[in-house]
């Protein structure tokens, strides 16, 4: 019975060791940003761009969607590079996956349709 118990008790300890996947896919997102806001050259705003357009496409993790912030983000950059309707529609859509952001991208957006 005591060999059982610590059968058991080795089984649940093990299986509590299993690594959790990420809510989000990251990819090179950081260090692009990082390296974008250090120098802001054109080859690593492209490549600042590049990261944006893999986030946005190809999210692997748990939720399956883009995390809080990134279509803001996104959209804010493209209607400063001069993709004005991308961005703004990038925007709204930072709203519809996360409504608790409402209030603040609103008002961001009203601010740049003046």
């Amino acid at each position: 019975m005591r060999k059982l118990f610590i059968g058991a008790l080795a089984v649940f300890a093990l299986s509590s060791c299993t690594t959790s996947s990420s809510l989000y896919s990251w990819y090179d997102y950081e260090d692009a940003t990082y390296q974008y806001s250090k120098k802001q050259t054109d080859e690593l705003k492209d490549n600042m761009f590049k990261e944006y357009e893999k986030l946005s496409k190809g999210q692997v993790g748990t939720r399956g969607v883009v995390p809080p912030g990134f279509c803001a983000e996104y959209g804010y950059m493209l209607y400063f590079a001069g993709k004005k309707e991308e961005g703004l529609k990038l925007m709204k859509d930072e709203i519809k996956l996360y409504p608790e952001s409402e209030k603040y991208i609103s008002r961001i957006i009203k601010q740049l349709e003046k």
